[in-house]
């Protein structure tokens, strides 16, 4: 459908007020706010709860006579981006989506702002079409350009830096002291394009790696890596300089692994990056590790606990003193976990302090210390000083020795409540790997108020899964009835997921709160097996049994719950 009639400038505030969406008095607090900090009006009565996303969309496009597109489910053609240069879709928060499948001479283009006469005017005098506005939200336009157009940008800014190197004819060492006076510099947007890039596709981490000839750039999304660009190698040892200088590292030292930090804003959101450097036989490997306040501290409900969990799991916290461990193996989201149920903690009335190695997100109203070996800041070293800080809840980032351990369980006891970490494959394998750190069965069976063991399997997309009957030997896994007909999910892949088949993670638990009877089983220093038997018979469910039932409510594949249940060293 296209504008007609007289054109001009028609406010989306007025519009709402008009359709009765929102009223007079709300937009001017919208407007006021728009006056302090800038931004769309219709982001800002929407972040202001005045309006929910999907009335927005409905009375804009009723009320602009115009559709919503849906920008994550666009695949987009190189010739139509050339259409339009960066500057043009940056200025006006506008990308071209393609012809008009009835008229070549129809460009169809999404716009925060449909309403802008001047741009429709500008990209129409540009291209020499006609223009055809659609409506979509500024973010998904903003992570679009940084998809389609920051690539090229990145590819341009290398292809720049290459050309001055051979031009110059630089050493590497020349390069290097360049590199210290970097700020203008091609590179500088070419580190930038990697992690906004990163941060764009939702990706966990960030490998930038050397190889014969060339430099490789890889993406950690939803737990699987997928490589994104690669370029000429002669770019490493300036990517190099450009990280440490912006991550606090030493910039003259190449031949030991280094440590840093680095924190950007992408689209108006704080992420924190931890930069690991190590050389390798053809240069420095760079993994950067991608994290954001907002993405640790999720609501319950965010962590994708069943209602039966999120009683197990107020009822765990509830405890005045105590241990709690979450154990899973790295990446499986037990930090997320943590920060979670330090957040639901975290009230005026009692003191939290953690002890991390690295501090991964600064929580407003806790006390986090950060472990520092060269000063002899070591978990129990931090433990001791912490308990003459009046704690009432401490969380230790990871339980990684026989002292730690011993300290974390003479804090449970006498009065604190402690939270933390272990590397281990199931919640009763967790009570006899602390007995072998050397306490005794007896003390862990007293201090232990419960274990959480979890995994994160990936979601299927659902634009694209696709339905079949499970196999015989799939419903054993299942653990469904054989002349059952049981309704399973696969992956197929389309461009909202990247041809994935997946979009997003959710966790899978297993909880083990120490009863009574359970208490008396580990004092006795039973084995994993006999602990997990009487946890079953309590009603934990396991690993499997938890990844069985997202398959069967079509939110994960069974392939991804093989992946779990092979981890945790079930039986299939």
């Amino acid at each position: 459908m296209r504008i007609t009639g007289a054109r001009k400038k028609i406010r989306v505030g007025d519009l709402l007020v008009a359709a009765g969406a929102i009223t007079e008095e709300q937009l001017q607090e919208a407007l006021a706010k728009q006056k302090e900090e800038g931004g769309r009006i219709g982001n800002i009565i929407m972040e202001m709860g005045f309006i929910s996303k999907e009335l927005l969309i409905t009375v804009l496009t009723t009320q602009m006579g115009i559709e919503f597109v849906e920008l994550k489910a666009c695949k987009i053609d190189d010739e139509v981006l050339r259409l339009v240069p960066e500057n043009i879709v940056n200025k006006y928060k506008l990308i071209p989506l393609g012809y008009d499948e009835n008229n070549p001479n129809i460009i169809k283009v999404a716009m925060a702002d449909p309403m802008d006469i001047v741009a429709v005017d500008d990209v129409s005098i540009m291209t020499g079409l006609q223009v055809e506005p659609y409506l979509a939200f500024e973010e998904d336009i903003e992570e679009a350009i940084g998809k389609y157009y920051g690539s090229q940008q990145a590819m341009e800014a290398a292809e720049q830096y290459r050309k001055e190197r051979e031009s110059q004819e630089l050493t590497d060492e020349e390069a290097d002291m360049m590199n210290e006076d970097i700020e203008n510099s091609p590179i500088v947007l070419l580190v930038n394009q990697i992690m906004e890039g990163g941060v764009r596709q939702r990706a966990s981490d960030i490998h930038i790696e050397p190889m014969e000839t060339n430099v490789r750039v890889r993406y950690r999304i939803d737990g699987s890596l997928k490589q994104v660009m690669t370029y000429d190698y002669s770019l490493l040892s300036a990517i190099c300089a450009r990280i440490k200088i912006i991550g606090g590292m030493d910039i003259a030292e190449k031949r030991k692994p280094q440590d840093g930090r680095i924190s950007i804003m992408v689209d108006r959101r704080e992420y924190d990056v931890r930069v690991s450097m190590l050389p390798t036989v053809y240069g420095e490997k760079t993994v950067m590790r991608l994290t954001s306040k907002e993405g640790l501290t999720k609501p319950k409900s965010g962590l994708g606990l069943t209602e039966d969990e999120i009683k197990v799991f107020d009822g765990l916290l509830s405890n005045p003193h105590g241990i709690i461990l979450v154990t899973g193996p790295t990446g499986s989201g037990k930090s997320t976990t943590l920060y979670t149920a330090l957040s639901e903690l975290n009230t005026e009335d009692v003191n939290i302090i953690t002890v991390e190695d690295p501090v991964e997100a600064n929580i407003d109203g806790i006390n986090q210390v950060q472990v520092n070996v060269k000063a002899e800041m070591t978990f129990a070293a931090a433990l001791r000083s912490i308990l003459r800080q009046d704690p009432d809840i401490i969380m230790i980032g990871e339980i990684r020795d026989g002292e730690t351990a011993q300290i974390a369980v003479q804090a449970a006891i006498t009065g604190h409540l402690v939270v933390s970490t272990l590397h281990t494959n199931s919640a009763a394998s967790t009570v006899t790997r602390i007995i072998d750190m050397g306490i005794e069965p007896y003390i862990i069976g007293d201090a232990l108020v419960g274990v959480i063991a979890q995994r994160l399997v990936r979601r299927l997309c659902t634009a694209c899964r696709e339905a079949r009957l499970a196999e015989p030997e799939e419903k054993e896994v299942l653990g469904v009835a054989d002349e059952e007909d049981v309704v399973i999910y696969e992956p197929v892949g389309c461009p909202l997921c990247n041809e994935t088949g997946f979009s997003g993670r959710i966790g899978v638990y297993e909880m083990m709160p120490v009863s009574k009877k359970l208490q008396a089983v580990i004092s006795r220093g039973s084995t994993a097996d006999v602990i997990e038997k009487q946890a079953l018979e309590e009603g934990m469910l396991t690993l499997k049994m938890g990844a069985a039932k997202h398959v069967l409510n079509g939110i994960t594949s069974i392939g991804e719950m093989k992946k779990i249940v092979y981890e945790a060293g079930d039986e299939y």
